[in-house]
């Protein structure tokens, strides 16, 4: 799937609400694994680099969705689990990066 680069226009100032590089709506330019671990993102992929598969990549990507926020389940309770996480969540960070996707 080709990166898509969204643009969001306010009067004539155009906002860039960032490159669609993840399923989740995480920021990929603002992960710090993304330098460490040469991490192209997961919709460049095949496997997250820390582990075998993720299950938020895997059910978009068998949907034939680009990101979790053209999901009609969004936000599902899967992508609530990772948002949310204690160690590795943004506090809700990412869906609504999915929803600026969404709504663009």
């Amino acid at each position: 799937m080709e990166n898509s680069e969204i643009h969001i226009y306010v009067g004539l100032k155009e906002e860039k609400t960032g490159m669609v590089e993840s399923r989740c709506g995480i920021l990929c330019g603002e992960c710090e694994y993304r330098g460490q671990m040469n991490c192209g993102g997961c919709v460049h992929i095949e496997k997250p680099f820390w582990g075998e598969s993720c299950p938020v990549k895997s059910c978009c990507e068998e949907k034939g969705l680009a990101h979790c926020g053209e999901c009609e389940s969004f936000p599902c309770g899967l992508l609530n689990q990772f948002a949310y996480d204690e160690k590795q969540g943004d506090n809700g960070k990412r869906i609504v990066q999915c929803r600026k996707w969404r709504e663009a």
